[in-house]
């Protein structure tokens, strides 16, 4: 049997961070995660850089450098109230900045509010998004049905409490978890709870057994699997791709080099 349930050098489980607006606690939250060896992908709003409470357009390259710089529009706008012209002009303003500043394509976003329509899904393949992380907790760890609308775990205030059954879940050979953490840097400060969060990435942080990646990273990853190409008696497989990926064949963890046909 052959599944799509192994990750980087046949890891079965997934630690990503996801934080909005590019407050300025996000240089402590980034240094947490360093500290820990957690990866993060933070969702800047360009055109509120400067204001106050907000990190500066200079310190975006070196901030989160390790980590990736995702869309989150350019001023926060709800965009299902927006002529479809103006949101995908919001987008595009903020792709086109923050790409100016960390130097690669910026290629995620997360809903800002939360909020989005069957339009706004609709027009991000037009505006070069290829995912969006909405705010609807799932409490599991399942992979992404849809990249588009992309639902985390949960907020952080419920990290601690899922960490448990998360990490218990490295013990069972059948599962494969993606435990997807999002929020706002601010709120550590609001509610006075910085100790937690670091508890937090204690628990979860510097295992070899997790792959700590990026949004980007797993969304890059996970689709290059799914382009893999089996012949019809499942013992031969192409990897079209030049990223090396992972698959499980009868319970063994097999590499997949990018451009090579490997017989199973």
């Amino acid at each position: 049997m052959i599944t799509f349930d192994r990750f980087p050098n046949g890891r079965r489980h997934i630690v990503t961070m996801s934080y909005d607006d590019g407050r300025d606690f996000d240089r402590r939250l980034v240094a947490l995660f360093n500290q820990y060896g957690i990866r993060g992908t933070f969702h800047l709003n360009s055109g509120k850089f400067g204001l106050d409470g907000y990190i500066t357009r200079e310190e975006v390259a070196q901030l989160y450098a390790g980590h990736e710089v995702s869309a989150h529009t350019a001023h926060h706008p709800r965009l299902e109230q927006m002529p479809a012209a103006c949101a995908a002009k919001d987008i595009m303003d903020d792709r086109k900045t923050l790409e100016s500043l960390c130097g690669y394509p910026v290629r995620g976003m997360s809903y800002p509010y939360g909020t989005y329509n069957d339009s706004v899904l609709n027009m991000l393949p037009s505006c070069g998004i290829v995912y969006s992380r909405t705010v609807h907790a799932t409490n599991g760890f399942q992979l992404p049905s849809n990249f588009f609308e992309w639902h985390p775990t949960c907020h952080h205030r419920d990290a601690l409490e899922l960490a448990k059954p998360f990490l218990e879940s490295l013990t069972m050979p059948w599962r494969v978890c993606l435990f997807y953490i999002w929020g706002h840097s601010y709120e550590f400060d609001n509610d006075n709870n910085w100790d937690y969060m670091e508890e937090v990435c204690r628990m979860l942080g510097g295992r070899e057994d997790i792959w700590y990646a990026t949004n980007i990273e797993i969304y890059d990853y996970i689709t290059t699997q799914r382009r893999l190409q089996f012949s019809a008696d499942c013992k031969t497989v192409i990897n079209p791709s030049v990223q090396t990926v992972w698959i499980n064949v009868d319970g063994e963890a097999v590499e997949i080099p990018g451009g090579a046909t490997v017989r199973l």
